[in-house]
């Protein structure tokens, strides 16, 4: 019988071995990268996730339309080049930051930066996030179940860390890049330690994100802050999908048109979540005041964050 040691030592080697494989080595290039402030007037997009797939797309057409991007990731290499091709092509600008979500202390002192660095934020979109493959059950450095950690409780704690350059910048936005891949929160056993499967940890953690968004939206209303959700597209050709072995069934061009409804149009409802193009229902659980409540006060305790009135700070 392996000890919980040994099987978490043992995720910790099967997370390392995936995540090296995925991110070429550190190069001294990378600190070479020119880091432009944005201009006056110049819309202000932070992107998380954005150096490779949907997230890197989303980066390069904002970039294209003028914007100055805030592009994050894990990978400097890959950062810097997302950077580059953005600074190069104009007219826009962009600037590349490192965190690792499965890190709460990454994320807090990335906002802490972001927030020394920049007077605005016009634009949020959250798109980090870790697939269902493989189909192991990873432990992050904080304790928590890695998906949802990854997934949710950093972004969690990353937008109400920058709420305040949000509320300055009204009219903002916050765009959650969830997925139809939805399983009800089990609340005896949020971190899955039972009846573990990656396809389940993945889909809990993308409704907690629309169970996120629709507490946003309520919390926000009247402030000029408007927040949706969506599922961009089935298996876009991502690292994500190869990872679980499925075909492509969408391009990543398909689930960027959908992510950017979503952040530039005025015809729907703050707390709106999306399949694609179309407004359509998530699972019932994200409408569930108590569930959410529940979720709400857990993620506080597990970010460090006292929130009231809609508002939070980090208790240090």
């Amino acid at each position: 019988m392996r000890t919980k040691e040994s099987t978490m030592n043992r995720a910790t080697v099967m997370v390392a071995a995936v995540l090296m494989s995925a991110a070429p080595m550190f190069t001294a290039d990378v600190l070479a990268q020119e880091t432009p402030a944005p201009a006056p007037g110049q819309t202000v997009v932070l992107v998380t996730g954005s150096t490779s797939g949907l997230g890197r797309e989303l980066a390069l057409r904002l970039g294209a339309r003028g914007d100055h991007v805030i592009v994050h990731g894990r990978n400097e290499e890959r950062g810097a080049e997302v950077v580059e091709a953005i600074n190069e092509a104009g007219p826009g600008s962009a600037r590349f930051y490192r965190a690792d979500f499965a890190s709460l202390a990454e994320v807090r002192t990335f906002a802490e930066t972001l927030l020394a660095d920049y007077d605005r934020m016009d634009i949020l979109i959250n798109n980090a996030g870790f697939g269902s493959a493989p189909d192991e059950r990873w432990v992050t450095e904080d304790g928590h179940e890695y998906r949802f950690q990854v997934n949710y409780l950093s972004t969690f704690l990353l937008t109400h860390m920058l709420m305040p350059r949000l509320l300055d910048s009204t009219p903002s936005r916050i765009v959650n890049v969830s997925s139809g891949a939805q399983t009800p929160i089990d609340f005896d056993d949020v971190m899955i330690e039972n009846n573990f499967s990656g396809r389940r940890a993945y889909a809990q953690s993308k409704l907690a994100q629309i169970m996120f968004t629709h507490d946003l939206a309520e919390d926000l209303a009247g402030t000029g802050i408007i927040v949706g959700s969506l599922h961009p597209a089935t298996y876009m050709p991502t690292g994500m999908v190869r990872r679980l072995g499925a075909t492509p069934r969408a391009t990543i061009a398909e689930g960027a048109d959908a992510v950017m409804q979503v952040v530039d149009s005025d015809d729907f409802e703050s707390g709106q979540y999306f399949s694609g193009l179309d407004p359509t229902r998530a699972n019932d659980q994200s409408y569930d005041a108590g569930a959410r409540a529940r979720l709400r006060e857990l993620s506080q305790e597990l970010t460090g964050l006292t929130c009231g009135m809609g508002r939070c700070r980090l208790d240090r």
